[in-house]
């Protein structure tokens, strides 16, 4: 129900000329923003399917709603204090905007805010930590896949570089703006300009990335049932997520800082770097299980 919904927002935004929705509905003082209701979606997303693998692996379903809610606080909390950090001059000269601002969410900071309060929710149930990541994973991705969506709608800043493509997009509605300060280029250099003229339109890489994470989501969830050793599907998790945001990556508009290549790429290269190393134990320890119980059997 879920990848429907999202792929039918996605087939929604292909289709319109002007693919922003910035502001779903205004009741009296009460606004439902686009981003606040996608996130929400991904909350109530990431419960239903937590509190599913709860009872499968016989834990209490309040376990799951726990993490989402402490998830949910440190991952929000960590990627706007992410986004403090890597913006210090701009917040310090708009202190207001740590508190009240719409934008300023980094998905870096947010995993890890989400993964010291899992750590904290795992403690406290006294659940091997790596158990709890790997129920959070399939659930985590599909969030990014909602949070992008939300991206996509509010037009937070999130979109790519210039590009003719057929399926280029403008974001004329942009919460941030849509103007020379936002729209941007990469220069030879590697550095970021203006890439704004009359007409331009830009990579659409919040659809890019919510189409990957559903595609990873699928992958996470269609194989948790096979797994046999705990944490598996977290190391899987950091080398697909890590693959996908490299990949796009390429095509947004991030500066480049070392070797050609983006923070939130070298960021990406050390998450599938982790997870390809954990993964590799990981199998040498299944190798050695299946070995001692041949051995066993043996005897």
């Amino acid at each position: 129900m879920a990848t429907f919904m999202l792929s039918r927002i996605a087939v929604a935004c292909y289709s319109l000329k002007d693919p922003m929705i910035p502001i779903i509905l205004r009741l009296g003082p009460v606004t439902i923003y686009s981003y606040g209701l996608m996130m929400a979606l991904g909350f109530i997303a990431g419960d239903l399917l937590l509190s599913q693998e709860c009872r499968r692996r016989g834990f209490k379903p309040e376990l799951g709603t726990a993490i989402v809610v402490w998830g949910a606080v440190g991952g929000l909390g960590g990627a706007r204090l992410y986004d403090v950090f890597d913006n210090w001059s701009a917040y310090m000269g708009h202190p207001a905007s740590i508190i009240f601002s719409g934008a300023g969410f980094v998905w870096y900071g947010g995993l890890i805010g989400g993964i010291v309060s899992s750590w904290l929710v795992a403690r406290h149930y006294r659940v091997s930590f790596l158990t709890v990541t790997d129920m959070c994973a399939a659930p985590l991705v599909l969030g990014m896949a909602f949070g992008r969506m939300g991206c996509q709608l509010s037009g937070d800043g999130d979109w790519g570089l210039p590009s003719t493509l057929p399926w280029a997009m403008a974001y004329p509605r942009a919460i941030v703006g849509w103007g020379p300060e936002t729209v941007l280029k990469l220069d030879r250099h590697g550095n970021l300009v203006s890439g704004f003229f009359p007409g331009v339109r830009v990579h659409p890489t919040p659809i890019y990335e919510a189409i990957l994470y559903v595609a990873i989501f699928c992958v996470l969830w269609g194989i948790r049932k096979k797994i046999t050793l705990e944490g598996e599907l977290l190391y899987l998790y950091l080398i697909l997520g890590g693959l996908a945001r490299f990949t796009v990556e390429f095509v947004r508009i991030n500066p480049r800082v070392l070797w050609g290549l983006s923070e939130a790429q070298i960021i990406s290269l050390l998450m599938i770097a982790a997870g390809s190393m954990a993964w590799y134990w990981s199998s040498r320890r299944r190798a050695e299980t299946v070995s001692a119980r041949r051995e066993a059997l043996r005897a």
